[in-house]
């Protein structure tokens, strides 16, 4: 059921309809709800084949229906295709990667190779093998500036000649071996130089999925996102394949036949959007099999009869970015203004003080969302630096830093050092019925220090168009809130690197360079540099506060009393397929 992969901008804000993963805050043990241990595997009972799965897909706007994983931005279309995109690999609890998926995976840092070979009976759901073009496939796709793909990265620059290919130097990836050819079952993947973390789940150093190349190779690159082959007939060899899909509301799956580990025990699966506000209500009414349980509601559905209570801490993050510059699509960099508005490190720091995070996780969510001091979540383990305290809500060091940086108080707002009048125009989500009071609430934190903070048009923005302004660097965006669904490696680099397009607040500095050089290098496969390398790097971007994390949620999942197999559990090896309903 895990998804190991980075996602754009998913949850904003405690208690939005994704609830993200919960690292825990001392602030918050007294709280009756965190102490709450929750399951994360329904308990097992015999299946039984058939019956319709009726799955909630929590979002406040219509899934954008992009089915190719290259191409994906957004959590909610992550989140219909979750029954037929089924990734290559599997991973273990630690997150490494084992040999339970559908390729194997051997890593080789003496010859800087790493070789996947497709399972026998691999197949996609029109019954054609899974082979080594559909494994080279993605990275021509996402190496082609013509697709649109957000997720050509200078860690997947690191496979010999995708930069070539990206900059039409080459018609091929030379670093890409197909030995028995394209229609064989092996892909070797050559590097520039090996890394830390390519035995993991989440490394950006090499795709985890496969593309069906004698599907798709037809389409143009720019008509590829918006062709009928991605949203409205795509093909996986994930155990599920779509029968219908009803633009930006619901999506029917059916069994694949071709699946590799077996036919799947339900008949069907109808995902439909439904609005975070309605799910408690849902809930009670059991109008789904499984849905997401809004932490802010866990009152109103904690008991009720006829569902198992799963739950993990993915992970996850919420932050406050700040814009600082912009994305250079010719040169593929972000590329920083020194003179932006918030590229004053004092004025980001005043903003992060005036945020009263402990109150509100305590007041709308029951202690099941928590603030968190760091970039790099609890779950991390021994990368997470428990000694950075973070921003904890202190005005008096807020209006302290902002007399001594020069922004002096005129009337009732502050003015730039400058003199000039200080305006911050900030982008935040729709979300569930607490997302207006959470962010007003801030607003009125800020004008507690003498900060004028309005929303960018006046209002909260309906999730696709907020998407559209933090990428393509709207001029009305000074800050955002926004969120994170984490890979499985603790890199930093497709996050927050100079060549990162989800580096949305567009900073890059030496100093943050160096160090995402530093935590991926091959001095860093010994895990003591590595560590020392992360907390670095954590302490700096908590002093220099150009994301600033907020918090972390339990996942809460309602799951049908009369179905088995459902897990949440990092590592399981369960999937779709085993999920069914009970004799």
């Amino acid at each position: 059921m895990k998804n190991y992969k980075i996602l754009g901008s998913i949850g904003l804000v405690a208690g939005a309809a994704l609830a993200l993963s919960a690292c825990g805050s001392k602030n918050n043990d007294n709280n009756d709800a965190a102490k709450e241990k929750f399951p994360e595997t329904v308990p097992t009972k015999t299946p039984k084949n058939g019956g319709t799965l009726k799955y909630a897909v929590e979002t406040e706007t219509p899934f954008k229906g992009i089915f190719e994983d290259t191409l994906q931005d957004d959590s909610s279309d992550a989140d219909v295709s979750q029954f037929g995109m089924e990734g290559l690999f599997h991973a273990n609890s630690s997150y490494v990667i084992d040999n339970k998926g559908a390729a194997t995976f051997k890593l080789d840092y003496k010859a800087k190779t790493i070789t996947i070979k497709v399972k026998k009976g691999v197949k996609w759901s029109d019954g054609k093998p899974v082979v080594a073009k559909d494994i080279e496939y993605p990275y021509e796709i996402i190496a082609n500036p013509d697709s649109g793909s957000s997720r050509y990265t200078s860690s997947l620059q690191e496979i010999v000649g995708l930069k070539e290919f990206h900059d039409g130097k080459a018609k091929t990836i030379s670093g890409i071996e197909m030995p028995k050819g394209a229609n064989g079952d092996t892909v070797i993947l050559h590097f520039k130089h090996m890394h830390a973390g390519m035995n993991m789940y989440g490394s950006g150093y090499f795709w985890k999925s496969a593309s069906p190349y004698h599907y798709l190779k037809d389409v143009p690159m720019k008509k590829l996102k918006s062709s009928d082959k991605v949203r409205k007939n795509p093909i996986f060899f994930g155990p599920f394949k779509i029968d219908k899909v009803v633009s930006g509301q619901s999506v029917t799956w059916s069994p694949n036949k071709y699946y590799w580990k077996g036919k799947p025990h339900l008949n069907k699966i109808v995902a439909t959007v439904i609005s975070s506000n309605s799910a408690a209500e849902a809930t009670k009414s059991h109008k789904f099999d499984v849905l997401q349980v809004v932490n802010s509601q866990w009152k109103q559905v904690k008991g009720t009869k006829g569902f198992n209570f799963v739950a993990n801490t993915p992970l996850s993050y919420e932050y406050l970015g700040f814009k600082v510059g912009k994305w250079d699509q010719k040169a593929g960099k972000n590329v920083m203004d020194k003179n932006s508005k918030m590229n004053n490190k004092s004025l980001r720091q005043a903003i992060a003080y005036a945020m009263n995070v402990d109150q509100v996780n305590q007041k709308y969510t029951q202690g099941l969302t928590f603030r968190i001091p760091t970039l790099i979540p609890k779950g991390f383990g021994e990368f997470y630096d428990k000694d950075i305290k973070g921003y904890t809500y202190n005005l008096k060091k807020a209006n302290e830093i902002l007399d001594k940086a020069g922004y002096k108080k005129k009337g009732e707002y502050r003015v730039q050092p400058n003199g000039k009048p200080l305006t911050i125009r900030l982008a935040a989500r729709t979300g569930s019925s607490i997302q207006e009071p959470i962010i007003q609430n801030y607003i009125q934190q800020w004008k507690k220090i003498g900060l004028n903070v309005k929303l960018t048009q006046g209002r909260l923005i309906e999730s696709n168009s907020f998407y559209d302004k933090i990428q393509n660097d709207d001029p009305s965006v000074d800050m955002f809130m926004g969120g994170w669904s984490l890979a499985a490696e603790p890199s930093q680099n497709d996050l927050y690197g100079e060549s990162a397009p989800f580096n949305f607040s567009r900073f890059v500095t030496k100093r943050n360079s160096q160090l995402l050089e530093e935590m991926d290098s091959t001095k860093a496969e010994n895990n003591e540099y590595r560590k020392k390398v992360l907390y670095e790097w954590q302490k700096y971007m908590f002093d220099e506060a150009y994301v600033v994390p907020i918090s972390n949620s339990y996942q809460i999942t309602a799951v049908n009393s009369k179905l088995t197999g459902f897990s949440v559990a990092d590592g399981t090896t369960l999937g779709w397929n085993d999920v069914a309903f009970t004799k």
